[in-house]
């Protein structure tokens, strides 16, 4: 599309809305059609929400209304795709176990927990939402984050991936980086906000991310001015997960060394490699007609048609990469965890592929380790 369209769009599709809504799970399994298409299994485990048309591949030129014949989603006519990694708890004794989700209020019973997604014009909390946006087009996608992130400097270049320790359902701040170092007693929620700076050209990159960009100083929130490199400003999509560590909140049962206890499921036991993908499907117009109406939060008045948590959780999809993903606390190979600096560079992912079976096989990094308790790793 050439660029003075997609200006004309823009600003045309001037928009003052911000909507809030629920995706119960579709599935819960080792694929990432963004970051390693096609390839089954992909080197970890994901909780995906959307259009069940999700698959393997997702092509760019993909027609995910028309090829969905469901949606988790409360906008029925919301055929994206939204999926995070998954988080696991790391016992002192040695077991592995995964952290369930848990809805987020006023959306109790989405199956699976989901996650919420926001699309907002301006921060969260500013009512009127005025700036203008334009909506995303067929075929767009992006990602955010770096799984090879273990310190605070690698986490900073992505300045709105963050952790809120819930000291109550309602907690929402402070927010840090990385994993809390400290009980949550209701929970930790991840929320994951992605830039909102287009180039106006390219609907994908070779990294996912190069054709969107955070505003040139500041935030989202703050109004800072898109770059010249990326002058189209979209709304900010953002998802919010909740993770019920409620049962994990015995700290006897923590490591002794007092570390975080929990794990993404690519290995990393600091939290600062958290990372969403977001692929692009809503039916016809129906997104930027919501934007271009005069809403917050509850947009019904648009015209877009909603479905009740019941319908959502109607819609499912089976898992194709058939296996344990640490449904039940079981003992993983110590190696997973400590191996020597110079091989984790290397392999730098871990999954929990049949975990609990006596000889346990691992992806590491994409290549499958068959490893026995008699292992020199032990």
């Amino acid at each position: 599309m050439q660029w003075t369209t997609v200006l004309a769009l823009a600003l045309a599709g001037s928009s003052s809305a911000l909507i809030r809504f629920q995706c119960s799970q579709l599935v819960t399994q080792r694929l990432d059609p963004l970051v390693q298409p096609g390839l089954m299994p992909s080197t970890h485990v994901h909780q995906i929400v959307g259009g069940d048309s999700f698959n393997v591949t997702m092509s760019p030129d993909k027609d995910m209304p028309g090829e969905s014949t469901c949606t988790t989603c409360e906008f029925s006519e919301d055929f994206s795709n939204y999926w995070t990694a998954i988080l696991y708890f790391r016992a002192r004794n040695g077991t592995y176990k995964r952290v369930p989700q848990r809805a987020n209020a006023g959306f109790e019973g989405a199956a699976g927990g989901g996650m919420t997604v926001y699309y907002m014009q301006d921060a969260l909390y500013d009512t009127a939402q005025l700036s203008n946006v334009t909506a995303f087009q067929k075929g767009f996608r992006m990602f955010i984050g770096d799984i090879y992130a273990r310190s605070l400097e690698q986490a900073s270049r992505f300045r709105q991936l963050t952790y809120t320790c819930l000291d109550t359902f309602g907690t929402r701040g402070p927010e840090v980086m990385g994993f809390p170092d400290r009980v949550c007693s209701e929970g930790i929620m991840t929320s994951v906000r992605f830039p909102t700076c287009w180039d106006g050209v390219n609907l994908d990159s070779p990294d996912h991310m190069a054709h969107m960009s955070y505003p040139e100083t500041g935030t989202f929130e703050s109004g800072g001015a898109c770059p010249a490199t990326h002058p189209v400003r979209t709304s900010q999509v953002m998802f919010e997960v909740i993770w019920d560590t409620r049962q994990f909140n015995n700290q006897t049962e923590w490591p002794e060394d007092g570390s975080s206890p929990f794990v993404w499921s690519f290995g990393d036991a600091t939290g600062y490699a958290n990372h969403a993908d977001y692929v692009f499907g809503w039916k016809d117009n129906v997104l930027q007609n919501i934007l271009n109406d005069k809403c917050y939060v509850n947009c019904a008045a648009s015209g877009a048609k909603q479905q009740s948590i019941d319908d959502m959780n109607k819609c499912t999809q089976k898992a194709v990469v058939n296996e344990d993903i640490g449904e039940e606390s079981c003992k993983a190979p110590s190696a997973s965890w400590w191996l020597p600096s110079f091989i984790e560079t290397y392999l730098r992912t871990v999954d929990f592929r049949k975990m609990c079976e006596k000889r346990e096989s691992h992806y590491l990094g994409g290549i499958l380790l068959r490893q026995s308790h008699s292992s020199i790793f032990v």
